[in-house]
């Protein structure tokens, strides 16, 4: 091998005079030079580190254009409603942003009606990136869209004791529209209660419920509120006092009772009032468990405004002998 090859110049930096020599050379030169680009990176990687990361839960947005939007169709049970994305950006753009502000879209657009499984596309805010989204894809059911007209229930905030007030709702019906098979459960349409004063009006909401009282989700009602208006001009002279129905036979024992309900409220006059402390209730008593109206005793000039039964369960007397 040639002197001053490959091999010798290998063993000269095994000398550590020669290394040390070697790596002092220009060390002023070589000192610059690794700052400068020491700064460059930390420059050009400035706007990365400043970044960080913030998740959200972005409601899920479904788009149909099936039929380029003509189709009357509509989604329901969509399984999750929302998606958790990760977003990342300067910690000052992700503080100002919401939910609402990022799109999370599943399209719809040609699925059959049925069942579906489709991705979920996010789309993040100017000044941001997404970094993760879970889950993937979300699930639900594409259905046609129905309508059903129903009368609207009125619902009202219990009047003060000494009122009978009379309401009018305007629209009497309503509409409530959605997919088929969620829009077939809906029962009745009733307003949010209200408090209103004598001859006061306002407009409420509309809720839909099904058969057990609960709120079905995933319709609209059309009008989504309709005006309640109280047509009373005050109050009447009303008053609610208790029954007490009259005693068994002595022949018989009652075992359980339950009046329903247990007080009544009275119009009359304001002096007739004032002496009422309770009314008169007459029912027939006879062995067994049973239902059966109240007949109230009322004094001439008053009128209730309940109608009143009682639930018996009534037993022959222990020291009294059975018909023969």
């Amino acid at each position: 091998m040639k002197a001053g090859g490959p091999l010798e110049g290998w063993r000269r930096w095994l000398d550590p005079r020669y290394a040390w020599a070697r790596g002092t050379h220009n060390l002023g030169l070589k000192l610059l030079a690794l700052g400068v680009s020491v700064t460059l990176w930390f420059v050009a990687t400035g706007d990365r580190r400043a970044n960080v990361e913030q998740g959200f839960d972005v409601p899920v947005t479904v788009r149909d254009t099936t039929g380029n939007g003509q189709e009357k169709r509509a989604t329901s049970n969509l399984s999750p409603s929302s998606v958790r994305v990760t977003l990342r950006g300067r910690p000052e753009r992700l503080r100002e942003l919401q939910p609402e502000n990022i799109e999370a879209v599943v399209d719809v657009t040609g699925v059959p009606e049925g069942s579906f499984t489709q991705p979920v596309t996010v789309t993040a805010p100017t000044g941001t990136e997404v970094q993760r989204q879970s889950p993937a894809r979300v699930q639900g059911f594409v259905d046609t869209q129905v309508t059903r007209t129903l009368p609207v229930t009125l619902s009202v905030a219990s009047p003060p004791e000494a009122s009978v007030p009379r309401y009018v709702v305007l629209p009497a019906e309503a509409g409530v529209s959605g997919p088929g098979q969620v829009v077939s459960t809906v029962a009745r349409l009733v307003t949010s209660p209200a408090a209103l004063a004598a001859g006061a009006e306002r407009e409420v909401p509309l809720v839909a419920l099904d058969e057990a009282g609960l709120p079905v989700e995933g319709v609209k009602a059309n009008p989504s509120t309709v005006t309640v208006r109280r047509l009373d001009t005050g109050e009447l002279p009303v008053k609610t006092v208790r029954v007490v129905l009259n005693d068994p036979p002595a022949t018989l024992r009652v075992t359980s009772v339950s009046v329903q309900p247990s007080t009544v409220r009275v119009v009359a006059a304001p002096e007739l009032l004032g002496r009422l402390r309770e009314v008169s209730g007459a029912v027939t008593y006879r062995v067994g468990t049973y239902t059966a109206p109240v007949r109230l005793s009322i004094p001439a000039g008053a009128q209730t405004l309940e109608t009143v039964s009682v639930r018996l369960t009534v037993e022959r007397a222990q020291d009294t002998p059975p018909a023969p």
